[in-house]
């Protein structure tokens, strides 16, 4: 699920009230880099030890070049303005797919006012149209989501959650025989022929009322299909190669260009210290590596990653709509008589 930490800055004008959330772990920038950080300080200090110790004086001023060489050529990749547009885009991308989620709740509004009556028969169909409707839901994640494959690895799984019969489970499996493609669209259909069925005889009152529920169960299947859209293309592989080369090329040249290394014999400079650690590189390297592992986390926003939406906790939220969907339809029965 993703980290929530709004409660805990209420006050944006205390001093300090953004430290607190700095000591967080889980879903953290240091969760994210601290390996990669550990492996580069274990090549930096490599690399500087071996031109302290194994060098000879001679190759010590050969290696003082080269740094000298790479320390100014690696500041001519604009890591910033590379990292920058690359992470807003799939920042933007990440959000337009969770508002692409479907929520059940309106569809279920829509019902309990159009298809009216305490009946066996109206309650049925109520609950059938928005058990299709959080099937479609689930077939679709099922396709772009790990976690919910992991769930529901095969139909026989969803028909033991209660979202799917089995004479539904033997359509699917006599379509998965036919076509391998996603078959979310095909719960949604038989949603569209109960409310045809509730109109010809009589339990929806107006085509008015039709069209409603067949729009909103439009709207459903076009943010379901906008999901699988978002699966199948990818943001472009060349760019995200090209961030991911840029960045590490910049690191690997800053191994050798911002070694730190001891005065040289003969120095005319009256203070130049010999630093051991690479505070600022260590720094710089936190925050774009940082900076990319946001954008690696969020390109699947369905993935398992900390920050990555738990769609099996919406899934569960769903189901319960339909279990409360008929106490809510009768309690509305229940003001509504004895409110004359």
């Amino acid at each position: 699920m993703t980290i929530s930490y709004a409660g805990e800055v209420p006050n944006g004008s205390s001093f300090g009230c953004f430290w607190r959330i700095l000591l967080k772990w889980r879903g953290s920038v240091y969760k994210l880099v601290w390996r990669e950080l550990l492996a580069y300080l274990t090549l930096y200090y490599t690399i500087n030890l071996l031109y302290r110790f194994a060098l000879t004086e001679q190759q010590q001023r050969i290696f003082e070049k080269v740094r000298q060489y790479f320390g100014a050529q690696s500041e001519s990749i604009p890591m910033s303005f590379v990292l920058g547009f690359y992470v807003s885009l799939i920042v933007k991308r990440w959000w337009e797919q969770y508002k692409l989620l479907p929520w059940p709740d309106t569809l279920a509004l829509f019902i309990s006012a159009g298809i009216p009556g305490a009946d066996e028969t109206g309650r049925l169909m109520r609950r059938n149209i928005v058990r299709y409707a959080i099937l479609a839901y689930v077939i679709t994640l099922q396709r772009v989501s790990l976690r919910v494959k992991r769930r529901f690895p095969t139909w026989q799984h969803v028909v033991d959650s209660g979202l799917m019969l089995e004479s539904e489970r033997k359509v699917f499996e006599k379509m998965d025989g036919k076509s391998p493609m996603s078959k979310y669209w095909m719960p949604l259909v038989w949603a569209t022929n109960i409310i045809n069925r509730a109109r010809k005889e009589g339990l929806i009152t107006s085509d008015h009322i039709v069209q409603t529920l067949l729009v909103e169960l439009s709207d459903i299947r076009r943010r379901l299909g906008a999901l699988i859209g978002y699966d199948t293309v990818c943001v472009p592989l060349v760019y995200t190669q090209v961030v991911t080369l840029a960045l590490y090329t910049y690191f690997v040249a800053a191994l050798m260009g911002r070694q730190l290394v001891p005065p040289a014999p003969g120095s005319t400079s009256k203070y130049e210290p010999d630093v051991y650690f690479p505070l600022f590189t260590a720094l710089q390297f936190c925050f774009y590596v940082g900076w990319l592992k946001v954008a690696e986390v969020l390109i699947n926003p369905f993935g398992e990653d900390d920050d990555d939406i738990e769609l099996n906790w919406l899934i569960d939220r769903h189901i319960k709509v339909i279990s409360l969907l008929a106490y809510v339809f009768m309690y509305n029965i229940y003001v509504n008589i004895y409110s004359r």
